[in-house]
């Protein structure tokens, strides 16, 4: 199994193109395989018979043995056992975890109405009574199993007792009535259940597995801090709109964001660094990340030499890898090199968050929506347009003053857009 992707730890194969006995060429294609950044056609590096192969579906590790390539009824099964490889026929089994079992939850039985009161029982152990009644009833000499109690449920409690005893004791006047039991409410119904499947659990994509590893070496490998800085984008705004009216295709603000941080960053080398583990490499090219949401996740196409690139570049090149990524069809190449990332939500309505380091970058931007509030110009109330950013920042390379001056030209670009045109 080739690695076909510079993070790729294993692959996921899709689908055989090709089967057992089969001709093949070098180009030909052999099989669908799912990395960790996109669904790839896996080409035969070899000219011969297709003799084995070693794992019809489910995931393989990078390096192990995949498939045999070689001349027509070759023997290379003893090559296989050196290798450690299950001798053909002994493929292995698709892993149970592709094909989840929903969970049933049964659902609770109705809770019955209790009745208003018990019927006397035989045994007097078994005696709906309160502690207290029944060691009043011993001391006066009462019969419980004679009695209808009040309380809950019908049990007897000392109100029941005393009306017994007084009764034994004035034999001349009437018998009393016992009190009435008082009608007990059923107990409300909340636990009611819709019936059907409890949960469902989804095996995890490639692309879901390396988010996960990679995101997580990165918050608890590398001491992250942030700093957020409001923008005032009131003159980006009418100069998005000047340029729209001549550009080839409307330029977005994200657009504007990537060439300003660009620019900055070249005013701010520490900021376009990385950690090695025993060395900071200052990056001489600058490099974009730019996240997309996808179904399964998130890629970071690459915008590279952003800093030299028009906005117009910048704009066709952004929707063209995006389009790209969202139909699972970026290169490995497209994906990779990037020196600093930008993580934009504000199409989504959010305001302002915190961004996870992607690695090999030291820093990321988060960038939230503009939002009208009122500015304070000139000593005047007025109506201003404002973004917060966010820089999350690898504390082993960026220090907070370093983090800060590249906030502050990056703030002074956007407010003023005209300076990225000289």
């Amino acid at each position: 199994m080739p690695r076909m992707s510079d993070t790729m730890e294993e692959g996921n194969i899709l689908a055989w193109h090709k089967k057992v006995g089969d001709d093949v060429k070098v180009g030909d294609v052999l099989a669908e395989v799912e990395t960790d950044k996109a669904t790839m056609d896996l080409e035969s590096f070899y000219d011969g018979t297709l003799l084995y192969i070693g794992v019809e579906k489910g995931t393989i590790a990078v390096n192990a043995i995949l498939a045999v390539i070689g001349k027509k009824g070759e023997d290379y099964k003893s090559a296989l056992e050196a290798a450690g490889a299950p001798a053909a026929g002994q493929t292995p089994a698709a892993d149970a975890s592709s094909n989840p079992q929903p969970v049933t939850e049964a659902a609770p039985a109705p809770l019955a109405a209790p009745p208003v009161a018990a019927p006397p029982v035989a045994a007097d152990s078994h005696i709906k009574a309160s502690p207290l009644a029944k060691a009043m009833a011993k001391e006066e000499g009462i019969d419980l199993q004679k009695m209808t109690g009040s309380g809950d449920l019908g049990r007897i409690i000392k109100r029941d007792v005393e009306a017994a005893l007084q009764q034994k004791t004035s034999p001349q006047t009437a018998p009393a009535k016992p009190a009435a039991a008082a009608p007990i409410a059923p107990a409300p119904v909340f636990n009611i259940s819709p019936g059907g499947a409890a949960y469902e659990d989804k095996p995890l994509s490639q692309m879901r597995k390396t988010i996960a590893r990679r995101l997580a070496e990165s918050k608890f490998s590398a001491p992250h801090f942030y700093m957020t800085m409001a923008i005032d984008m009131s003159k980006a705004v009418s100069a998005r709109a000047a340029m729209n009216a001549v550009a080839p295709s409307k330029l977005s603000f994200n657009d504007l964001v990537v060439k300003a941080v660009a620019m900055a960053l070249r005013k701010h080398p520490v900021v376009n660094s990385s950690w090695t583990g025993d060395a900071i490499r200052q990056n001489h090219q600058i490099h974009i990340g730019v996240a997309v949401a996808v179904a399964e996740g998130l890629l970071v196409p690459v915008i590279r030499y952003a800093d030299i690139k028009t906005l117009t570049q910048i704009n066709a090149e952004v929707q063209y890898l995006a389009q790209r990524a969202k139909e699972r069809k970026l290169q490995p190449e497209e994906m990779q090199g990037n020196t600093f990332t930008i993580s934009n939500l504000g199409m989504f309505g959010v305001d302002e968050f915190t961004a996870i380091i992607n690695p090999p970058d030291s820093c990321i931007l988060a960038v939230g929506g503009i939002t009208e509030q009122a500015v304070v110009r000139e000593g005047k109330i007025e109506i201003g347009h404002i973004m917060k950013v966010t820089l999350s920042c690898d504390h082993r390379v960026v220090d907070g003053a370093s983090g800060a001056q590249f906030l502050q030209t990056l703030k002074g670009l956007l407010e003023e857009p005209v300076r990225m045109l000289v």
